[in-house]
């Protein structure tokens, strides 16, 4: 009986998800559609795509356009589109409410229209004045020189959900555009699932796939796992209980004891939007030697009794050599061998420098919802009242310094400190600033003390009259929640030793893997993994290679022309994947690789088994 009823809960949670999916994909074609005339049309302007934004509930800001619509971008395509709404949340009453009682000080529930002038034409996205007072005319929520934020923000809502709703019902309409509706995958919810939109028949439905099957130009980016396809192929691998732990040896102290040594601590940050960045490091070998490189998660010692959720983080270091010209970079391997956390490198590099590409897979590092109990308290008023860091904010604290302190010596250099200030507020530090810090706090040799750090952080706490605003802003872009727990980073420690020369390595960036990253993890699987080739097609093969703890699946489209692969992993057993979905599509473009995920285990402790469809649509 408990069997059943645990087997009823699993099924019912597993219909709630499905449905919640297929509403959000609803949604996001319903958009995409009232701008666009087809799911596989690209969008190909920074104004399509806000309009499209606009049309999905959103209301991107220009710095948000320019997050996904970068110099390089070109076009986008559903599945972007897709991803992005995924990353953008709407934004909520409470949040809206939040952020204008920020502005209203006095929480009288008005804004004076001189000071919303202020703010929106010098601030942010700069409004210009006719712009600003379209919207004080608006006599729905303004009265007597002065905004009414809680009515603006119920119509901004009703607004928002208004356009929405237009799209699905253009959508449902439209007998055209429902026959592309997710590839007609309701036939993923046929047990006892209602999906708002209307249903054809189960004979309907057959027909409609048989002629999308046929060539029809509307075929779906977004199909379902039943939809009938051209050509695919499906891979398994299974793996033991803690065997993705490997016990190969990466050092061997008595060879090794010799050798010189050094090592540069990092960190990965999550982005809101999902995107993971990280230091990235040059090595420079002055003559060739026998080389090993390692690289793990760093174990801080102020943490040790508290939660330390980043030391299950994978990890990897991606070695390119650098040519001419210096953008030139060519894969010279990776860490694939592992020991616990730790992945390392064997092998001899010639003279010359080298880049080392930290990379992670985004399937424990990622955006995870929990439940904060209580917002820590970081600054209290002694009994003469005078500020002070409480002893909770000052621990973690030492661990933000233990993170950024990259060469170890227990002080932070003008450099090390930049990289804190690009991370945390977007500037940087010039030698006039660092000057003025020497005066006012501790510093060893023109390098900043720990305890200068947190007089330093005191300072910003005084300069706001107690109020931890900034401080949060500080903490939460270094990956910490408001329970002061690093939840959304994971600081990493890379240690190289060589044999015949010392070896020395500076971080010279912190920003995403970019095109190189993605060109070094395709190049390493498509030399290391087993292709297959993608049945009934001859031109698309799937690589799959197996790298200690990870699963990596890489696309190679040698045809003409792009083609959209669906991916299913509904067989997979005690997985998790980089996409946070077990049902996917992605594009690939003509002539091209790309990853099309990073599978591990959810639980280490048992076997797992990664089963994974690739299919042509």
């Amino acid at each position: 009986g408990d069997q059943k009823a645990t087997h009823s809960e699993n099924s019912q949670g597993k219909k709630s998800q499905l449905a919640e999916e297929a509403i959000f994909y609803m949604n996001c074609r319903a958009a995409y559609l009232t701008v666009l005339k087809s799911s596989l049309e690209n969008i190909k302007s920074k104004e399509q795509l806000s309009l499209v934004l606009q049309q999905a509930g959103r209301n991107p800001s220009q710095k948000t356009i320019n997050k996904y619509w970068t110099s390089q971008t070109t076009s986008l395509n559903f599945d972007d589109f897709c991803a992005i709404l995924k990353k953008e949340k709407p934004a909520t009453k409470n949040e809206l409410l939040e952020a204008f009682g920020k502005i209203d000080t006095d929480k009288t529930g008005y804004i004076l229209h001189d000071e919303l002038w202020k703010l929106l034409t010098t601030r942010g996205d700069k409004m210009t004045w006719e712009e600003v007072t379209s919207i004080t005319k608006q006599a729905d929520f303004n009265c007597s020189g002065k905004l009414d934020y809680n009515k603006f923000c119920e119509l901004y809502l009703t607004t928002s959900e208004q356009c929405c709703k237009a799209a699905r019902a253009r959508l449902q309409s439209d007998p055209r555009l429902r026959q592309q509706h997710f590839g007609n995958q309701t036939g993923n919810f046929s047990e006892g699932v209602t999906l708002p939109v209307a249903k054809p028949s189960p004979r309907g439905s057959r027909k409609t796939d048989h002629k999308l099957a046929k060539g029809d130009s509307r075929a779906p980016s977004r199909p379902s796992s039943a939809q009938s396809s051209k050509a695919s192929t499906s891979t398994t691998v299974t793996v033991g209980a803690s065997s993705s732990r490997s016990t190969k040896l990466i050092f061997e102290p008595d060879t090794m004891k010799e050798w010189q040594c050094a090592q540069s601590k990092g960190c990965f940050y999550l982005e809101e939007d999902g995107e993971i960045i990280s230091h990235k490091y040059r090595l420079h070998l002055a003559q060739r030697s026998a080389v090993c490189i390692t690289i793990k998660p760093l174990n801080i010692p102020q943490a040790e009794g508290k939660s330390c959720p980043w030391l299950s983080v994978d990890t990897a270091l991606f070695i390119l050599k650098e040519n001419e010209p210096q953008e030139n970079l060519q894969l010279v391997s990776f860490t694939e061998l592992q020991n616990e956390e730790m992945f390392g490198w064997r092998g001899e590099l010639g003279a010359g420098v080298y880049w080392l590409l930290p990379f992670t897979t985004g399937c424990r590092l990622r955006k995870v919802k929990t439940q904060i109990p209580a917002e820590a308290k970081l600054v209290w008023r002694d009994e003469d009242g005078e500020l002070a860091l409480t002893k909770e904010f000052q621990a973690a604290l030492l661990d933000v310094f233990e993170t950024i302190d990259l060469d170890g010596n227990g002080l932070l250099s003008l450099e090390e400190y930049n990289f804190f200030e690009l991370r945390t507020s977007g500037e940087k530090c010039d030698q006039e600033a660092w000057a003025v810090c020497k005066e006012n706090f501790e510093m060893k040799k023109n390098e900043l003390t720990r305890q200068g750090f947190l007089d330093l952080n005191l300072m910003e706490a005084n300069d706001q009259d107690g109020d931890p605003w900034d401080l949060w802003v500080t903490l939460l872009s270094l990956g910490y929640n408001k329970a002061l727990e690093m939840t959304e980073a994971c600081p990493f420690v890379i240690a190289i030793s060589a044999e015949r020369c010392k070896p020395r390595i500076k971080a010279i960036s912190l920003e995403a893997g970019g095109s190189q990253l993605s060109r070094a993890v395709c190049r390493s699987v498509l030399d290391q993994g087993e292709a297959k080739v993608l049945g009934g097609s001859e031109n698309i093969f799937i690589y799959t290679y197996r790298s200690g703890s990870r699963v990596t699946s890489v696309i190679e489209n040698k045809s003409e022309h792009k083609v959209i692969i669906h991916v299913n992993n509904e067989q997979s057993k005690n997985c998790l994947n980089n996409r946070g979905l077990t049902v996917f599509a992605v594009e690939v473009a003509p002539k091209s690789t790309m990853v099309s995920q990073h599978v591990m285990a959810l639980n280490e402790q048992e076997e797992w088994i990664y089963s994974c469809v690739h299919s042509l649509v």
